[in-house]
């Protein structure tokens, strides 16, 4: 391998908006993320749907059987 061609891969913590933390390594360092796996809607299973001006409801009456 070449000197000096390859970044720094040093130890780095991760701060999730939700308050998790996680310690890991990367070339950059103290990263914040606004959501991770802990707090995303698909691995919680708590998706919110948001229903803008009746939209779901309109969706759900016009589609109805």
């Amino acid at each position: 391998m070449k000197d000096k061609v390859h970044p720094v891969y040093k130890e780095t913590t991760i701060t999730c908006a939700c308050g998790e933390v996680v310690h890991t390594r990367s070339t950059k360092q103290n990263l914040k993320v606004e959501i991770c796996s802990k707090c995303h809607p698909f691995f919680t299973g708590k998706q919110k749907l948001l229903d803008s001006a009746g939209m779901v409801d309109k969706f759900k009456k016009r589609y109805k059987k």
